[in-house]
């Protein structure tokens, strides 16, 4: 564990040295509205790729839910009429559920591969979609925060979390 730590160590210490930021030109970044936007632009440690350029973006990159009734949702002025997964950088409106009403690991594979520190899940305006207790303790053994409410409280949840932390939302827009 002390050799991983001291490793990533060194290697933020290695990228810290060699970061460059600059701003891209008006809409060069389209991506839900983003007229521009700064990136960290920075070389890999030797012990990684040699060749790569790693790119973050520093500012830009959360998302806002404007509006949500049953059936849309308005994220950073787009609407979507099918349930949504919202990560820090995207919205994916082809989520969909194996069991329809009910939420399991395997329909949340991305957003776990995703590592954020909270999800908020949204269980429709009436709480209709079922979250069980071991898609929820499995999140509890992935160290990471889990909200269940509908959907209209986990949207005000969502842009809440957001301002202090990595946060994913699966949201269930009907029933």
């Amino acid at each position: 564990m002390q050799f991983l730590i001291s490793n990533a160590l060194s290697a933020l210490t290695a990228v810290a040295r060699n970061m460059r930021f600059w701003k891209r030109k008006k809409n060069d970044i389209t991506h839900h509205g983003m007229n521009s936007c700064t990136v960290l632009q920075t070389s890999v440690p030797d012990f990684c790729n040699k060749d790569s350029m790693v790119k973050f973006y520093v500012r830009g990159t959360t998302m806002k839910i404007e509006h949500y009734s049953f059936g849309n949702i308005t994220i950073d002025g787009k609407t979507y009429t099918s349930d949504v997964i919202i990560y820090p950088d995207r919205v994916d409106s082809s989520w969909w559920r194996k069991q329809g009403h009910n939420l399991e690991v395997t329909d949340l594979i991305e957003v776990i591969a995703a590592k954020p520190e909270v999800v908020v899940i949204g269980t429709g305006s009436f709480g209709v979609m079922k979250v069980p207790k071991e898609t929820i303790s499995h999140f509890d053994s992935k160290g990471i925060e889990v909200y269940v409410a509908k959907t209209g409280e986990a949207v005000e949840l969502f842009n809440e979390i957001q301002k202090d932390k990595k946060v994913i939302a699966a949201l269930h827009l009907t029933c």
